[in-house]
């Protein structure tokens, strides 16, 4: 205990406050939890990855910018576990706040936050993976590819864990979880909205270091 308060305590303030933030995020998400059976399976890992953070980012420290990109992954999945995805309301908050909802502007039923998150995936992550890369001593485009192979070979690896574990759930709970919504070709939209993500936020990286 010594050791994770001594990593807690090096931590710069502003890192403390998102990692208090994100564990208040996680309580309120599951305050009169809506779909308390498959809530678990979305906050446990935001669990272990609030529990984790100290000891990690005191052995691989990363700059406040990188770990806000990634406070805010944290914030979308904390928001999207809370409705499991694929009955996140936003539609109704457009609705409610603008008068048009995002489904008659883009002429779509399906609920896309998860599509949404992906995306998110791919751009919150690049900061920090070519920080480690540039560390490591990695020149910056040779960063940038490293951070995009990292999102690719995570988004596939989510992927397939995903799919595991829905095959040993039942058939609603499966459903609610992984978010198909009917689509076969998910895992791959979702894989390429996380590319799609990565390589952008990789070129604006890049342009950001060359200015």
């Amino acid at each position: 205990m010594t050791g994770y308060r001594a990593a807690w305590r090096s931590l710069p303030v502003a890192q403390r406050w998102m990692i208090g933030l994100l564990a208040l995020a996680v309580l309120l998400a599951n305050v009169a939890q809506p779909f308390p059976e498959v809530a678990p399976l979305h906050h446990l890992p935001t669990v272990a990855v609030i529990a984790a953070a100290p000891l990690f980012l005191a052995r691989w420290p990363l700059s406040t910018r990188a770990v806000a990109f990634l406070f805010a992954f944290w914030l979308l999945h904390t928001l999207g576990g809370r409705y499991t995805y694929s009955n996140v309301p936003y539609d109704a908050w457009a609705s409610a706040l603008f008068g048009v909802s995002t489904g008659d502007l883009l002429g779509t039923t399906r609920n896309h936050y998860d599509r949404l998150v992906h995306l998110a995936f791919g751009v919150t992550s690049i900061p920090a993976a070519m920080e480690l890369a540039r560390r490591q001593g990695a020149g910056p485009f040779a960063a940038a590819c490293l951070g995009v192979g990292f999102v690719a070979a995570a988004s596939a690896v989510y992927e397939i864990f995903e799919w595991g574990l829905t095959l040993v759930m039942a058939g609603g709970a499966a459903d609610a979880y992984n978010g198909q919504q009917g689509d076969i070709w998910d895992a791959q939209k979702d894989m390429a909205m996380a590319m799609l993500g990565a390589l952008a936020m990789a070129a604006v990286e890049l342009r950001r270091r060359a200015a």
